[in-house]
């Protein structure tokens, strides 16, 4: 069985000094290569703290916190950079796009980190990502004259141009419409059967809940659901 891209042991959050709140009871979760999955419950429930902790972007008070296999939450904040670049995408509810900047430098931007200075070949991976996601003829325009879901399509192909393991989607279809969220959906479920790569969808909408291969359902910081979306979950 291949290791997981992504796997909580125990992870406990906590916040506060003199009054300390406990947002996450022991969190045990693994994401396998290739898995489609839905985070869902209602606000409050932990959602954003736990996909704060999966990112790589804060740490569980104990627990661990492991990406490809590695344990993240010792690492030095250069080493969980760098490893976050390498292994996670990130597409979010708005696209974060750059007005000043055309589509495929939008992209382009994502490799920025491991060379400064933008290449021919950055731009051609950058390129190639945009037309996997059905913008190949749009790379040199202006993002600010694409509709809502170009834009979200251009964030996607962001969030794909390093190719890595796992792509973290935090309410992707949140800002959309009806029929550009089932557009945008049916794109990431694309994505992920032709190039394998996992996704977590946080999201509250059942609708896209039930759409995914997994359901993991957090209320009270806990895991009280975690398996096909059957209709129990929610």
């Amino acid at each position: 069985m291949p290791d997981p891209v992504l796997e909580l042991r125990g992870v406990i959050k906590e916040f506060g000094d003199a009054v300390v709140t406990r947002v996450l009871h022991g969190i045990d979760l693994r994401v396998m290569p290739g898995e489609f999955a839905a985070l869902i419950g209602p606000s409050g429930s932990g959602k954003s703290t736990l996909l704060n902790l999966v990112g790589l972007l804060d740490r569980p008070t104990s627990g661990e916190v492991r990406v490809q296999g590695e344990r993240t939450d010792a690492l030095a904040d250069d080493e969980r950079t760098a490893l976050r670049a390498r292994c996670l995408g990130f597409v979010f509810q708005f696209h974060h796009l750059i007005g000043a900047l055309s589509v495929v430098e939008n992209v382009m931007m994502a490799l920025a980190s491991d060379q400064p200075r933008l290449t021919r070949e950055m731009r051609q991976r950058s390129a190639e990502a945009l037309a996997a996601v059905g913008l190949g003829d749009r790379v040199d325009a202006d993002p600010r004259r694409l509709s809502g879901g170009q834009q979200q399509r251009v964030a996607i192909a962001r969030a794909l141009v390093r190719r890595p393991p796992l792509v973290l989607a935090d309410e992707p279809t949140g800002n959309l419409d009806t029929k550009t969220s089932d557009e945008i959906f049916t794109l990431m479920r694309k994505v992920n059967a032709e190039q394998g790569i996992a996704f977590l969808i946080v999201t509250h909408d059942l609708r896209i809940a039930s759409r995914c291969d997994r359901v993991v359902e957090l209320v009270d910081g806990r895991i009280v659901y975690d398996g096909p979306p059957t209709g129990e979950a929610g």
